[in-house]
């Protein structure tokens, strides 16, 4: 299931979420006009780097002139490729602004970096000795998701499903949407604590974890930063 565009009102110019998408893009695009050496570089100086926020690599990796704890931010705007950007600013187009509306400009933009934070340090944990970069905007978008789920479970998410040769479009309640997403990443998270490593992130190339622990806190955040509260802040 793909989504599409909600439904639900906004009272306030979502500017952070159009500044976080902005941002992503823009480097995506400095990604573009990297060589291949000079763009392993860039990720390994940038992407969280597992065995290095450890102190235990086994292998000679690039060394990154910044404290490795610096990535934890900064990793978050990065990306693998265009599914992988295109994916994730959709999902934040889609429920960023809701969840912007309800805690405000500040407090969404505190809430989104701690959430991507935390969803990186969860990967982490359940792969401390990998030297792969782990990248991307998918931790903090799933916290997104988490406190969305809360706020408004009922809404109706439209979303293209693929019948066979056919495609229609059906509205679902968030509930089962996310709900589902959400299934499907810890499910695949345990499937992975197995699975051998692959080049970009863990377990076929997604953190299974990252996204997990991101909705999971974000759940959690956003109720404590004024998920319900009715009155928006700056």
């Amino acid at each position: 299931m793909v989504p599409l565009r909600d439904d639900n009102p906004i009272s306030i110019t979502p500017y952070v979420t159009y500044g976080l998408i902005a941002a992503n893009i823009l480097v995506f695009l400095y990604e573009l006009s990297l060589g291949d050496r000079q763009l392993t570089q860039f990720f390994y100086s940038w992407a969280v780097i597992p065995c290095q926020l450890s102190n235990m690599c086994r292998v000679a990796l690039p060394v990154s002139p910044f404290p490795e704890w610096t990535t934890l931010i900064s990793s978050q705007f990065l990306h693998a490729g265009f599914l992988h950007i295109a994916g994730n600013m959709l999902f934040l187009w889609i429920f960023g602004n809701n969840v912007e509306d309800r805690l405000g400009h500040v407090k969404f933009l505190i809430f989104y970096l701690t959430c991507g934070v935390l969803a990186s340090l969860t990967q982490w944990y359940f792969s401390s000795a990998s030297p792969i970069p782990s990248l991307g905007a998918s931790g903090a978008i799933a916290g997104v998701m988490g406190a969305y789920i809360l706020r408004y479970p009922q809404a109706k998410v439209l979303t293209l499903l693929p019948l066979g040769i056919f495609i229609t479009t059906v509205r679902v309640p968030a509930f089962f949407f996310l709900g589902f997403w959400f299934a499907q990443q810890a499910l695949s998270g345990l499937a992975s604590l197995n699975a051998p490593a692959s080049v970009g992130m863990e377990s076929g190339g997604v953190a299974y974890w990252a996204h997990a622990g991101g909705f999971v806190f974000g759940a959690i955040l956003g109720p404590l930063l004024g998920l319900f509260s009715e009155h928006n802040e700056i």
